[in-house]
Order: C-alpha cells, then structure tokens, then sequence
C-alpha cells in the first residue's frame, strides 16, 4: 500500500535529540543528567564557551544520574556543561599495517601519525566459546633454554611472569618478542614510565622486534580509564590477527597496573573496597580479559603477562588473583638477578601446567631428573658454602655438587642469545647427564 511506503521510512527517523547537563565533578568523575544512556556508551561533554570537548565514558548509572568518566581528565569541565550521548561503545580501527606501529590506550596512532583506518571493532569483544577452544598441542618456542626446556608452553598458553621492580621483566619480554617463534608480537604497556617507552622500544626490543611487533602504550601519567583501555585495544588488535590465523605472542607489562585501574574506577563509581583497596569487581575484570587469550579454531594468542609483586610479596591479592587464572607462572627472583644470573628464573617455582602434554618422555626423565637435583643441591647449600656437607653422605647431593656447575651455566643466557628447542633440551641432558 502507498500508505505503507510512507509509515517506513518515518519509522527509521530517530525523532528525539538527547541533550544533558553536567549537574556535578568530583574527583575522577562527572555527573549529568538528561541523557539515560547504557553502561559502556560514549559520550561529550562541551563546556558552555565551547572552548572544551571532552569524550567521556559512562561507567555507572544512580537513580537518574548518569556517572562519566573523561577518557583523558576532568579540567575544563564545569556545571550546566552540555552533555551529548554517542550511543555507541568505544571502538579502534585495526588492519594488517598497525604491524610495527605504537598506539596510545584508545588506539589512536603516536607512531607513525598518518595511519589509514581500517576494520573498525569494538574494544570489549566477547570471550570464545569454552567448548570451541582448540586443546593446546603443539609447542610455543620462546627461544630462551630455562623456559623452552623446563617450563614447556604451548601455542595458546597463558603465563605469568611474577617479579619485583627492577628484577628484568621487561627485559625478558624483549627477549620473548624478538626470539619467539611468533608470527607478530601485541605489547600492553600500561603504567610504564614514560621515560622507559623509548629506551624500552630502542634497547630492549631493538629494530628486528619492533619490526614484527604493535605497541599499545599507556604511561603512568593517564587517566585510569586509559590504562584499562589500553590492554583492551591491545587486545582487540591481537584478536584480530588471530582471526587471520596467525601465531600472536601477546606481551603486557603490567597487569598490576591494569590492576590498580580497576581499583580506581571501581572507587570512583562507589564500589566498597575490598582486600587492599581493590574493588569486587576486579576478579571479574582481569577474568574477562584473561579469557580473551588462547586457541581459537583460526588461530592462536600465546600471552605473557608480568605481575609486580608489592613487597616481594608473592601471595597478595593481584598476585594470587592472576595466577589462579593463568595456565602457569614464571617466578623471577631479585637474588638471582643481583648475582648476574639471566635470566633470574627461579625454575623450582615456577610452573607451566601444560607442559607434560606437551614433551616427549626423554624430556620429562631429564627434567625430573633437574629438579630432583637442583633442589638437592638448594637444601644443602647453606652446609656446602661453609663446609659442614660431608661427601658421601648423600649420593643426590654429591651429584648435585658435581653438576651444579653445569648447571647453573645451562639456565643463564645472554638477551641476545636464541635457542631452538631440540638445541634446549640438547643442553639441558648434558647439564644433569642423561
């Protein structure tokens, strides 16, 4: 019917124009009414000379007040401000030439500046199907020996590298990204210095990593909504070259400080803190974004992510919250590092969970046969050093006496040396003789 004609296309006229009014700043956040948007939405706010626009995020809703936070901060913003309502969620363009380029936390290019856009995606993606996920079977190379031959990951795999500041995480991240087997490397830089970001880009991970590489990169002096962003663009960015089906090596240093964003926008929108000061909903954040990394059916992120223990402090809540979600851990100890001992990873306790269905048997006789006499050697150290261990008195510790020196030459590697796998396991049956 004619008259049919004419109801559709009224139908698709979006009649009313919502505007709201900024009614109160506090702190990290604003508040307007007017607008009723949806959690996650975007939003600008303009102040009344028209001399600030600032894009906010809404992150709760009271009553009919709507709760924004600025995604950079909240100065120039004042009462009566107008208020206008995106409708959408915040989204990064992505595409194959973001290869060897750096990002800030929102995706928008520092390095070079005049990217195309691409595919444009939404940042908080869902998480893959449990039932989808491909099992993990087949062997992630990272090129270092202490991990390749003792804590085996897989493609898909999730570790964690636990340390205190200044231990070398970042320097074992550079090591993982420009010797790993990886078809691209996505970095999450999020609370780094600002000053580390070159020397991080120049020194550590040098011309061939950045080549293979993204950098996303949130230094320490943005807003907490950037920080959090920023490890949810560097997601989005590696899920789509995983659909690409290729082999992504997903790095973030830290999630500690993905961590304490949380806490600040959790307190920001009045949750009651918990343990620490972290809000309930951290364990669910960092689960999210947890669970966005692995084996899909076109393709696979293996990720890394560094923890920065408080205190040394190994059991705090970030720490014990992480490594329950992961699929191992990597512990560096700050007494190894000091003694010139690189990388400074405290094999006895750190584990990769996968690792026994991913080795031969020859390989976990020979790692076995490691721990058993490395912790031999470790429980008598203190009687060896000052000569109270009487040889012969037990044949584990005498064996260990004799080898210790190999192997304590099989787990340090220079950053600049790589390995292969049958190189590493190779290396690691002559250091405990099998």
């Amino acid at each position: 019917m004619i008259l049919d004609k004419l109801v559709l296309p009224f139908e698709k006229i979006q009649w009313t124009h919502w505007e709201g009014r900024v009614c109160r700043v506090s702190g990290l956040t604003v508040e307007c009414t007017g607008i009723a948007p949806k959690v996650g939405e975007m939003c600008e706010v303009i102040s009344q000379d028209n001399l600030h626009h600032v894009f906010c995020e809404v992150i709760g809703i009271e009553d009919r007040i709507s709760i924004l936070m600025p995604l950079s901060d909240t100065e120039g913003i004042g009462y009566g401000d107008r208020v206008l309502p995106y409708r959408k969620a915040l989204c990064v363009y992505v595409g194959e030439y973001l290869q060897g380029s750096i990002l800030d936390g929102y995706g928008n290019p520092i390095s070079p500046l005049n990217l195309p856009k691409g595919k444009e995606l939404p940042i908080t993606n869902a998480c893959p199907n449990p039932l989808e996920r491909p099992p993990i079977k087949q062997v992630f190379v990272t090129g270092i020996k202490a991990i390749d031959s003792l804590l085996t990951c897989g493609r898909g795999q999730r570790i964690g590298i636990f340390a205190g500041s200044g231990v070398g995480k970042s320097t074992l991240l550079g090591s993982l990204a420009r010797n790993s087997e990886a078809d691209i490397s996505v970095f999450a830089l999020i609370g780094e210095r600002g000053r580390e970001v070159k020397s991080f880009m120049d020194d550590i991970l040098g011309e061939k990593g950045l080549k293979k590489s993204v950098l996303v990169v949130a230094t320490s002096d943005t807003s907490p909504l950037q920080r959090l962003k920023g490890v949810m663009t560097a997601l989005t960015i590696a899920e789509f070259f995983r659909d690409l089906g290729k082999n992504v090596l997903f790095l973030c240093d830290s999630i500690t400080r993905v961590a304490m964003a949380i806490r600040e926008i959790g307190l920001a929108r009045k949750e009651p803190p918990a343990l620490r000061g972290y809000p309930p909903s951290l364990y669910g954040t960092l689960s999210k974004i947890v669970e966005r990394l692995g084996n899909t059916p076109k393709g696979s992120i293996t990720s890394f992510l560094t923890v920065l223990v408080e205190g040394e402090d190994f059991n705090e809540p970030v720490a014990d919250t992480v490594r329950s979600l992961l699929d191992g851990h990597i512990v560096l100890r700050r007494e190894l590092a000091e003694k010139g001992h690189y990388p400074p990873v405290s094999t006895l306790e750190s584990v990769s969970r996968l690792m026994n269905e991913l080795i031969s048997q020859d390989h976990k006789k020979a790692a076995q046969k490691f721990r058993v006499l490395y912790h031999s050697y470790k429980s008598a150290q203190e009687l060896i050093n000052i000569g109270a261990y009487k040889a012969g008195s037990n044949p584990l510790i005498d064996e260990a006496i004799q080898r210790i020196q190999a192997i304590n030459s099989f787990l340090c590697q220079t950053s600049e040396e790589s390995f292969d796998f049958l190189k590493s396991l190779v290396k690691l049956k002559e250091a405990v003789g099998v």
